[in-house]
């Protein structure tokens, strides 16, 4: 591991992949990691990045976006970009959104084996341009970052805790929250339907256990959110939540642009809202991923922009698992005021 990193790493107990193998599948990802006091589920290559993104170097112009997985990331990227960017929509339509983003998340290299690496190599090495891909794949992106001008705009799936300690004194960020269930649902749609690590025969009962006992990549899902929820009142966070995202859109756009000390017409923030209405921003191009990155990824679909709904999950949830991801709920949420809004 490159750089000072003060968290301990373990990894998973033969019983925990036991458990996991009951219907997540590919070999490439059998090596799991638990991460801090918290045990964040990691895949063991991140191990070899922790240092040098706890350790990344910020700017007091970045812009940083912060999520759980399936919590409405992609959605609130965009909002933030035109936000902070005096509503350049043209260029939002030319630039694809990962690119505006740096290439991807800042921890996208602990996806990647070197076993895949050096697989990608051999297939690729007659194509220049799927050499040229994964060259970039295999970059880190807090590299890509260090090279990138301001102001930069940056986005991450890990938690508060793993980041950058000086990250809220130093620049803008925004944090987006969404319904467990939910979340669990899109995750499994996810993992189904596109990447196809989930047996198709597995019910989602099976797999939102695994999220339960927080066995499932980047869970325990609540210390992530209370994490972010805990430094709500910090001048440089954020905090906002998918549901009000949906309900209320152009309100949401209003708490963001004050965030930043941007100030749009009414106008504006119509247009801002149109572009960003879910039929629109599903049919984005700008906002899947490029046909050529799809094949070196485990992306069967270049648009993972799913459903967009909010309460979703009560068409997945029999009243048995109902219940008891309510008990789940309640309890995780015991001694906090944050709450999911319904």
């Amino acid at each position: 591991m490159s750089g000072d990193f003060p968290f301990e790493i373990t990894p998973y107990t033969k019983e925990e992949h036991e458990t996991l193998r009951k219907i997540y599948t590919p070999e490439r990802y059998r090596h799991n990691i638990h991460v801090g006091p918290s045990r964040y589920v990691l895949r063991v290559e991140y191990a070899h990045h922790a240092g040098n993104i706890y350790n990344m170097p910020l700017r007091s112009d970045d812009f940083v976006v912060l999520s759980f997985p399936r919590s409405g990331t992609t959605w609130t990227q965009e909002m933030v970009w035109l936000i902070a960017n005096d509503l350049n929509f043209d260029k939002a339509k030319e630039v694809p959104l990962w690119k505006r983003y740096s290439s991807g998340i800042i921890e996208r290299s602990a996806f990647l084996s070197q076993e895949r690496i050096e697989q990608l190599k051999q297939q690729n090495a007659e194509d220049p341009v799927g050499a040229q891909i994964v060259n970039e794949l295999m970059k880190p992106t807090y590299e890509v970052l260090a090279n990138t001008k301001s102001p930069r705009f940056i986005t991450t799936h890990l938690p508060i805790s793993l980041l950058p300690p000086a990250l809220l004194d130093t620049c803008k960020t925004v944090y987006v929250a969404r319904d467990p269930r939910d979340v669990a649902v899109s995750n499994y749609f996810l993992y189904k339907d596109n990447i196809q690590e989930i047996v198709k025969t597995t019910p989602f009962k099976d797999f939102f256990e695994l999220f339960e006992k927080d066995l499932w990549f980047r869970c325990p899902y609540f210390d992530h959110v209370k994490e972010a929820w805990s430094q709500r009142h910090h001048p440089n966070m954020l905090f906002i939540f998918y549901e009000d995202m949906s309900k209320d859109l152009k309100g949401t756009a209003r708490r963001i642009a004050d965030f930043f000390g941007k100030s749009y017409s009414e106008e504006q923030f119509d247009h801002l809202c149109d572009h960003l209405h879910f039929d629109n921003f599903k049919n984005n191009a700008s906002i899947g991923i490029d046909d050529n990155y799809c094949k070196f990824g485990d992306f069967q679909k270049k648009n993972f922009v799913r459903r967009g709904k909010s309460g979703g999950w009560r068409e997945y949830f029999d009243e048995q698992l109902a219940a008891h991801a309510q008990q789940w709920i309640d309890q995780n949420l015991r001694d906090t005021d944050l709450r999911f809004p319904q």
